[in-house]
């Protein structure tokens, strides 16, 4: 079946980390898990630790229905680490919900990942012929386990010596008895930031956002190829491995994936895709009477083209904001109108009208069309749709869930077929150049998925479900 958010790209999980001695820091966490919601709706788990032990609770689910007051409770520490995922690496069973805790001969340890490794099915190989069992199909377990018994003499060595063989995506948040750890590979593709937590002891998110909601104050990113800890010492800061040169950011935080309070590479998301708009006006020359956002993350898009274009902006859509996943399965007649179930158009606002539609993305092709059918029915003139990024023509490796290449409808199809099957009167993607204008940025955003131009090598073989023919 179709969900109403199914043609959206997906970015794979967000991260907490909390020290905090005197605080209930499995709630902190869970607030902070709470605020990271969109970046992951199949599972989530926090793991805590109290100086000598560690526990755990995760499940499938959404944050509120894994997490109750009863399961808090129970999760008692000082430190503590969370994480809500979407799967891109491994199936959304609950064998691959994260944080992944294991026992080593250094004391409990447990892992959370935001991001993809492309060498993977290499590693976990590597493990498998030395002994080492493996429970799942996720590439965190990899990680974990190669953490588990990595050399070193304190965590830092044991954590550079794993990321000198980690190629990929990853910006970690790991737990051990007395200590959680924040890593960011030395390439930047995913986000990860830190900030003081006004009553002593600091706090780890994948967004700033995150740690607004709980109150943290200095808040910078963790730089690539930084290690942090947050302990009962002063914040410590570790370059394990050198930046690499160019960075290769993920450039779709900033069009879709963030919250718009998310603050990357030292730029305001929200402005930056008010600028997405404004490009997006500059190239795209059309005559219509309101500009309509498909919402949310398109809403300040939509406010920069019509600022540029002049013509008037309204809202069109009313968002039903408690449609998440559900276990339920609808009706025949309700499936057939799944994007209904998302979005009612305000008729009003584009009854007899020519209309601009500005959404962030077109990935698989199967949402847009319903969204033009849904104005039309309300009495939409015409529909033009406006797209603030290129078309993405390439899969991504590196944590975001974009499919094989024959998933993507611009892959299989022309600019003009794709706005044929669509029903729009006109399609236009912004530009390459023009959304690079919008970032502010020259160099140090990977673009893969528009050029097929991948920062780091990539075995194109190492699918999504790669680990799954053993595991089933």
């Amino acid at each position: 079946m179709l969900q109403p958010d199914e043609d959206r790209p997906r970015e794979e999980c967000g991260v907490v980390g909390v020290f905090a001695s005197n605080e209930d820091v499995a709630r902190m966490a869970f607030f902070g898990l709470f605020a990271l919601q969109h970046r992951g709706q199949e599972a989530a788990g926090i793991a805590v630790a109290d100086g000598r032990t560690m526990s755990i609770y995760k499940n499938v689910g959404l944050i509120s229905q894994v997490f109750g007051p009863h399961t808090l409770d129970d999760l008692k520490g000082h430190y503590a680490i969370g994480h809500t995922r979407y799967s891109t690496t491994g199936s959304p069973a609950a064998r691959n919900a994260q944080p992944f805790m294991v026992e080593t001969m250094y004391g409990p340890l447990a892992l959370g990942h935001n991001g993809n490794l492309v060498n993977s099915a290499e590693l976990r190989q590597n493990l498998l012929e030395d002994g080492i069992g493996l429970s799942s199909s996720s590439d965190t377990e990899v990680m974990t386990m190669m953490l588990a018994r990595a050399k070193g003499a304190t965590w830092n060595e044991r954590i550079q010596s794993c990321m000198k063989e980690w190629i990929g995506a990853y910006s970690l948040v790991i737990l051990t008895r007395d200590c959680v750890y924040a890593v960011r590979d030395p390439w930047g593709f995913r986000p990860l930031c830190v900030g003081a937590l006004p009553g002593g002891g600091h706090a780890v998110a994948s967004e700033t956002g995150a740690l607004h909601m709980l109150g943290c104050e200095a808040i910078r990113e963790v730089k690539p190829g930084e290690v942090v800890t947050l302990s009962d010492q002063a914040l410590a800061v570790f370059q394990a491995l050198p930046a690499h040169q160019p960075l290769a950011r993920c450039v779709f935080e900033n069009i879709y994936f963030s919250r718009p309070d998310q603050v990357w590479d030292g730029q305001s998301v929200h402005h930056v895709r008010q600028r997405l708009g404004e490009e997006l006006a500059r190239e795209v020359n059309v005559e219509a009477d309101v500009v309509i956002p498909v919402p949310d993350t398109s809403v300040p898009a939509a406010i920069g083209f019509s600022r540029v274009s002049r013509i008037p902006y309204n809202d069109g859509f009313v968002k039903n904001r408690f449609v998440g996943r559900t276990f339920i399965q609808p009706t025949d007649l309700l499936r057939k109108r799944s994007v209904g179930m998302k979005l009612n158009v305000i008729n009003e606002n584009v009854l007899n009208k020519r209309v601009v539609l500005i959404d962030d993305s077109i990935v698989r092709g199967n949402t847009m069309g319903p969204i033009i059918k849904l104005l039309r029915d309300a009495g939409a003139k015409e529909v033009h749709v406006a797209i603030t990024c290129p078309p993405i023509l390439h899969p991504c490796y590196m944590g975001v869930d974009f499919g094989r290449p024959e998933d993507l409808i611009a892959y299989r199809h022309s600019i003009d077929e794709i706005r044929s099957i669509v029903n729009a009167d006109s399609l236009n993607y912004l530009s390459l150049e023009g959304m690079m204008r919008a970032v502010g940025r020259s160099e140090g955003y990977c673009q893969a998925c528009f050029t097929g131009m991948y920062p780091i090598p990539v075995n194109v073989e190492s699918i999504k479900t790669g680990f799954e023919q053993s595991l089933k």
